[in-house]
């Protein structure tokens, strides 16, 4: 008998039956020690031994592309559970061969432990955010070491002789002959998916699986148009004598890496990392970060140069991950990397270019150098990267004084941080570096940035941070009329103060006007202007736009998760939201936007933990309290509602927060008074009430109407019956 949502199974709680197998059931559900979902593969008897055999196959497995083993039961396995969809064909050459990379290096780590998977198909193959995951392990069949212990033999050589075991579709001819296997016929099922990734149908597909077998027996796959390299590799795998074949999956990945650097586009992209700190002083690493960061931003303005964002480069810091790899998931050619070394005012300073293809170096240099030369290394290293990849360096502007300019790289290292510790830091290396050099533009954007976060993150009052986020914003343009962060700044104090969107959108124009438009940029612009103006598809448009270039900005996905959410398309938010957290899980906003719509979904086993997760990573953030309260109101928990209650009343009367707790208590006065008094305190996300699904079943009091007006804003209609909502 399937098990029940909400049943316990051990310490887990299982929330639904995602699929069922010959193997057993597997289940999504709960663990609440650790606040995650898993996957449960349940066995319908007691361990029998292809179940353990399973389990002692993903055991010794650990790689980014295999499904994680968490916790073994009696009679069930607890993996991660992989919030991605089922590969599918047809796909485009470039993306069917990233995702073939990534299947060859999973299996090599399989086969390196003498695993042979024997039931490879698109089926057991999700594509995750991170990119594949290879699942199932069930009739993986081990190789027993001379000498084994009996039970080891044994688990090793279930499989009785002259069976064939697998999917027939997908098995290999010595497979289907129910002859002894080895990762040879690994290398026959993945040609038989690459070959479906690429024409979108089977290679071999009859009408019964007796034919199917006879097929592959027998027949060659139908030709279809390929590069003659693609042919020739499918060609190999798919050699009907395992001899005949490449003898390992690692020579597949090799062709393929050929490939892939032939079907690349043209135009050449770099990932720059984050320069290794070397010196004795760890306190040097906001250096050279900010080294690298200088350097990134000389070649994003090089024309016909794809440059990966800060954000998403610099997500690899301290991860011993291999270049080729870190070029294919921020999807690059090449790659720059090197390291800081500084005493005193001597620096040393150490870079390469990789060729992603092949880890080649295409370029490397040292600089022994006085720290009074660091603009003239930036200069010297981005132009050798230029004649590296033959294209047209962009000019450069002024620089400025070299120890302001230090002030400047440390405030940046400690705005990106965004705790309260280190944004207090943050302000005070800006107002040092502008009082070396009151001229310093840069440094005035980013203290008007700063205000700004202080506002969004719930730490200041938007009244009280505006006036400085406005000065320095216009300081800033003043000295660099090309700050495009600066036009963003006084764009959202138009809108958020004034609700002026005609002027806010002649900001956004100069500020999308400046070339390259940045990752964060574009954020705001998606989520501070044309999401509250209900243009939902247009925002994540921005957002996705941005993500090529910023694959892994968590301020991205949490813009395009937005609009998902407040155009009502709950389902696809919860998916957005689990990618998401897939790069990052302690970003607060996704956990609060994915319990927002399971609480828009009636899912409150899920809502309450995923607003929970919110509240416990941002304590001060009031808007988390508000649904947590309202999404424990609808789940019946009274008294814990009413606690929350009077947090919201103690620290956040007078907000959105409040609103949304006195709306789902249905204090519909109490609701309006907050929400007047959000208004007069221009609550950054007041333009949210527009859209808020909660407040549907107001949207036709006049009250409601009138306060709508107020924002310039058009209320936002729900597509389903109120109902359906909360």
């Amino acid at each position: 008998m399937p098990l029940a949502a909400h049943s316990r199974l051990g310490p887990y709680e299982i929330l639904a039956l995602v699929g069922a197998g010959g193997m057993g059931e597997v289940y999504r559900a709960h663990d609440s020690r650790l606040g995650r979902d898993v996957a449960i593969k349940v066995c319908a008897e007691r361990f029998h031994e292809r179940f353990e055999r399973e389990a002692r196959s993903v055991a010794a497995l650990n790689h980014p592309n295999i499904c994680t083993l968490y916790d073994v039961g009696p009679n069930y396995l607890v993996m991660e559970f992989i919030d991605g969809k089922e590969l599918r064909g047809p796909l485009p050459l470039e993306t069917a061969l990233l995702y073939a990379r990534q299947i060859c290096d999973a299996l090599e780590a399989a086969h390196n432990k003498d695993i042979t998977h024997r039931d490879l198909k698109p089926a057991n193959i999700l594509i995750a955010a991170s990119g594949v995951k290879l699942l199932d392990f069930g009739i993986a069949k081990s190789s027993a070491p001379k000498n084994a212990p009996p039970d080891v033999t044994r688990t090793a050589s279930l499989t009785q002789a002259g069976a064939a075991i697998g999917t027939a579709a997908y098995m290999s001819p010595e497979q289907a002959r129910g002859e002894p296997v080895d990762a040879r016929s690994d290398i026959f099922s993945f040609g038989l998916v690459l070959y479906e990734m690429l024409t979108g149908r089977r290679a071999f597909s009859r009408n019964t699986p007796v034919e199917t077998i006879a097929a592959i027996l027998r027949d060659e796959p139908p030709p279809f148009d390929a590069l003659p390299g693609v042919a020739a590799v499918l060609a190999r795998c798919l050699a009907k004598s395992p001899d005949a074949r490449f003898q390992r999956i690692g020579d597949v990945r090799s062709s393929l890496d050929k490939l892939a650097g032939k079907s690349a586009d043209p135009h050449p992209s770099v990932a720059v990392l984050p320069f290794a700190n070397m010196s004795s002083d760890k306190e040097n690493e906001y250096f050279s970060d900010g080294l690298a960061e200088e350097i990134l931003n000389l070649l994003a303005k090089i024309s016909g140069l794809k440059v990966i964002a800060r954000t998403s480069s610099f997500a690899f810091r301290g991860k011993e991950e291999d270049v080729r790899k870190i070029a294919s998931v921020l999807g690059v050619t090449h790659v720059l990397e090197g390291s800081v070394r500084r005493a005193g005012n001597r620096l040393r300073i150490t870079a390469q270019l990789i060729q992603a293809l092949d880890g080649t170096h295409v370029w490397s240099e040292r600089y022994d150098r006085d720290l009074t030369d660091i603009f003239a290394i930036q200069d010297e290293i981005g132009e050798a990267i230029v004649e590296a990849l033959k294209l047209r360096l962009a000019g450069r502007a002024a620089t400025v004084n070299v120890e302001a300019y230090q002030h400047f790289l440390r405030a940046k290292y400690y705005a990106d941080l965004r705790t309260p510790e280190s944004l207090a830091k943050a302000k005070d290396a800006f107002e040092k570096a502008l009082l070396i050099d009151p001229d310093y533009a840069a440094a005035h954007g980013g203290l008007a940035s700063y205000y700004f976060t202080l506002a969004g993150a719930g730490a200041r009052p938007v009244l009280q941070v505006a006036p400085s986020a406005k000065l320095h914003a216009e300081r800033s343009l003043s000295i660099d009329p090309q700050n495009g962060e600066a036009h963003s700044v006084l764009a959202i104090g138009v809108s958020t103060l004034d609700f002026d969107w005609s002027l806010a959108e002649r900001h956004w124009r100069k500020a999308l006007a400046v070339e390259p438009v940045s990752p964060i940029v574009r954020f705001r612009y998606g989520s501070y202007y044309l999401t509250p103006l209900g243009r939902f598809d247009e925002s994540r448009e921005q957002c996705r736009v941005g993500l090529e270039t910023d694959p892994v900005s968590m301020q991205l996905h949490f813009g395009m998760t937005m609009a998902l959410y407040y155009g009502r398309r709950y389902h696809d938010a919860i998916v957005s939201s689990a990618r998401a957290l897939e790069i990052d899980s302690n970003l607060y906003l996704i956990h609060l936007l994915m319990g927002r719509a399971q609480l828009c979904l009636g899912l409150l086993n899920e809502a309450i933990p995923s607003l929970g997760r919110a509240a416990e990573r941002a304590p001060w953030y009031g808007l988390t309290l508000g649904f947590l309260a309202a999404a424990h109101l609808r789940a019946g928990n009274q008294e814990r509602a009413a606690e929350i209650g009077r947090k919201i009343a103690a620290s956040h009367a007078g907000t959105i927060a409040a609103a949304v707790y006195h709306s789902a208590l249905g204090e519909t006065d109490a609701m309006f008074e907050s929400l007047n008094q959000a208004y007069e305190k221009r609550d950054l996300v007041l333009w949210s009430v527009a859209h808020e699904p909660l407040f549907d079943v107001y949207r036709e009091d006049e009250r409601f109407r009138a306060f709508i007006r107020k924002l310039n804003l058009t209320a936002h209609k729900s597509p389903v019956p109120s109902s359906a909502v909360y």
